[in-house]
């Protein structure tokens, strides 16, 4: 989820954490948990920080090992042992129990987008991405900051926040079934589809659509149930080609190879230099395709410039890679 989310279901769980009898009955320790789950709720996210490096880095590393088992485990102890430091008259048990709730938490809801997270590493490193949830979902940031609201009215918040609870419970769930809907919808109209990856959006019933076939990729959109196949392109295999294996040395590129699962290229000569292309099918905006790896060589093949991430123009993508033409 994005951060505005994390920090409202953090406060959201010390409200709800004063459902516990040992929280409820001591000011100190409820004073410590709520720093402990906005705290928590949080920390697994320190890995944004890569993006001051390069998107390469960042696409290669964020919800990785932040999200791991072991991360899970160590946030909750440093963040509860900071505080304790500083308050040591809270309760450390309750205090660590509610800061590995905010933790996990975070790392959970994670694994519903459709970026997903490393959450079983080090046992597994591959991502588990479910796909039922937009990064930022308006209903459920909006039923927290409901929630937070009629606290500040007055409303006991344990109970207000475990009735939200159950509210979103029923949320995701009817989420996975429009998801499986979908796929059926998608099954019916392109019978011969090998793997379809669903990408929700922030609007409740419109879904991006990518769908691998044995000969074709197909990029599609649903809405309220209704899917509509947008673009329709050849499945080519990666030539042999000492030009594609060049690139393929390059960071940002080998960083797009790693996260997208659905692409076309493009290998095209333009003056003295090469240009490998790669784009990502799962992200349809506007007739764009926004997220792409690009590499240039010259006739030599030595890399000459790179770049990976989201580029909604032409024009700023040449910006991005600096090219005097």
């Amino acid at each position: 989820m994005d951060t505005g989310t994390h920090f409202v279901m953090g406060i959201a769980l010390g409200g709800l954490a004063t459902l516990d009898p040992v929280i409820a009955q001591s000011p100190v320790t409820a004073s410590a948990v709520i720093a402990g789950t906005i705290l928590g709720s949080q920390a697994p996210d320190i890995d944004t920080v890569l993006k001051l490096r390069n998107n390469a880095v960042y696409i290669r590393n964020h919800r990785g090992i932040t999200h791991s088992i072991p991360a899970v485990l160590l946030w909750p102890l440093i963040i509860s042992g900071a505080i304790f430091a500083i308050i040591p008259e809270a309760n450390y048990l309750h205090l660590w129990l509610w800061t590995f709730l905010a933790v996990f938490l975070h790392v959970f809801v994670d694994i519903f987008n459709a970026y997903g997270t490393q959450a079983l590493r080090p046992i597994s490193s591959k991502w588990v991405a479910l796909g039922v949830i937009n990064t930022f979902d308006p209903f459920i940031f909006g039923i927290h900051v409901a929630g937070l609201i009629l606290w500040g009215f007055g409303f006991p918040p344990g109970y207000l926040f475990l009735s939200i609870y159950g509210i979103l419970v029923i949320y995701y769930i009817s989420r996975f079934r429009e998801q499986a809907f979908i796929k059926r919808v998608v099954k019916q109209q392109i019978p011969g589809a090998r793997k379809i990856l669903l990408s929700p959006t922030m609007r409740f019933h419109r879904w991006k659509i990518a769908v691998i076939t044995e000969k074709n990729y197909y990029v599609a959109r649903a809405d309220n149930g209704y899917v509509k196949i947008l673009d329709t392109f050849d499945r080519v295999p990666l030539p042999e080609s000492e030009i594609l294996e060049a690139a393929k040395k390059d960071i940002n590129l080998a960083a797009f190879l790693s996260f997208s699962p659905v692409y076309r290229f493009e290998i095209e000569q333009i003056k003295e230099y090469y240009e490998v292309r790669f784009i990502d099918l799962r992200y349809r905006s506007n007739g764009y395709y926004p997220f792409v790896a690009v590499v240039h060589l010259d006739s030599e093949l030595n890399i000459l410039n790179s770049y990976t991430g989201w580029i909604f123009s032409e024009a700023k993508l040449q910006k991005k890679l600096n090219i005097i033409l």
